[in-house]
């Protein structure tokens, strides 16, 4: 078993002591990156580049070569379970991710198959274990999956969507079909993510990027309670280590008490929320992730370098020296300029140890 060399934000998501706060970007592997660009060209499109296990690979560790990152995310897309189901996954420039086939109906549920991760997302699993090799231990390894609310958006919808229709009224007009899709939606994940961690991610995160989108006590019918379902059948340790697990609903900051008692580790947060007033609600028993507005980065060093700052001043304000990792409030966008983000971790690593 390789040596990890840089395990502080395994330290920091279980609240152990660190030397320094560590960061790492959502979407860090991304169209801002001219070498990403590259080979994405050279992969053909975007489904080719996620699964083909060399380009994966590649554009994992291009922000690693680029960064004093603390972790690597695998190189993936949130719509592969969808795809595996066989709705026929496939996107239209400028339009992102579409299905074949969308899942409206209780007979569209009770067709959906169940998947075997390991060979149904062999592609995936063979990503994560050529990057953790490749990594050579120099960071750890994150592994993730959209949340169940998430995935079943994408699935009714067939594609993205700003009001949710069909959804939403699968939901209120039919909750027994919606609790149906979710529960099949939630063992995937759970054996998708048990793959990733056998495959060897070392940590995992779930994606809820739609749950904002939920009144309160739908959001915890909808889509906490699947979550939760997730983090209960989870493999929390591999090779004598604790398998760190974080959740991160955008635009859920309201609902942090609820989500930190579904025994995950960590909760990322974005931007919308008072990362002081987070940590005092956490109050130790869980780490936060987060929370800089992914347009910060489109300022100058000077005006980054300031808004991390107030950040890290937040985060330690209680006096807690660690369970926090520094990270965007959502992922970066492709307009950031790459000189950008080394202002936001560079500073992240030197500001941040006059607290720790």
């Amino acid at each position: 078993m390789t040596t990890l060399k840089n395990d502080r934000f395994l330290r920091a998501l279980l609240r152990e002591p660190v030397d320094t706060t560590p960061v790492w970007m959502m979407r860090q592997a991304g169209r801002y990156l001219p070498e990403y660009r590259a080979t994405r060209a050279a992969a053909g499109d975007f489904l080719s580049l996620c699964k083909n296990q060399d380009f994966a690979c590649e554009v994992t560790l291009q922000p690693l070569r680029r960064y004093e990152l603390d972790a690597a995310i695998l190189f993936s897309d949130i719509l592969t379970v969808p795809d595996a189901l066989g709705l026929g996954l496939y996107f239209e420039t400028g339009e992102g991710p579409k299905f074949h086939k969308t899942v409206r109906t209780e007979q569209d549920v009770a067709n959906l198959p169940k998947i075997n991760a390991k060979s149904d997302l062999d592609y995936v699993m063979n990503a994560v274990t050529a990057i953790r090799s490749a990594l050579g231990g120099q960071v750890p390894l994150i592994g993730f999956s959209g949340s169940p609310w998430t995935l079943a958006t994408y699935m009714v919808e067939g594609g993205s969507s700003k009001d949710f229709r069909f959804t939403k009224n699968m939901m209120y007009a039919q909750p027994e079909v919606m609790h149906a899709l979710l529960a099949h939606l939630a063992d995937a994940v759970t054996d998708y993510l048990n793959a990733q961690i056998d495959a060897g991610a070392q940590a995992v995160q779930i994606f809820d990027s739609w749950g904002g989108a939920l009144a309160h006590r739908e959001y915890i019918e909808f889509s906490l309670n699947y979550m939760q379902r997730i983090v209960s059948g989870l493999q929390r340790e591999k090779d004598g280590r604790k398998i760190p697990v974080i959740l991160f609903t955008k635009g859920g900051g309201q609902w942090l008490e609820p989500m930190i008692a579904t025994g995950a580790d960590a909760f990322g947060l974005d931007w919308t929320t008072n990362l002081q007033t987070a940590r005092q609600t956490a109050a130790g028993r869980a780490a936060l992730q987060g929370n800089l507005d992914p347009a910060t980065l489109y300022g100058s060093p000077a005006s980054i370098a300031k808004a991390t700052k107030a950040m890290l001043d937040d985060a330690y304000a209680n006096g807690e020296k660690t369970g926090y990792v520094a990270n965007l409030g959502h992922g970066i966008t492709q307009w950031v300029d790459p000189e950008n983000p080394r202002a936001f971790i560079d500073t992240v690593h030197e500001y941040s140890a006059k607290y720790l």
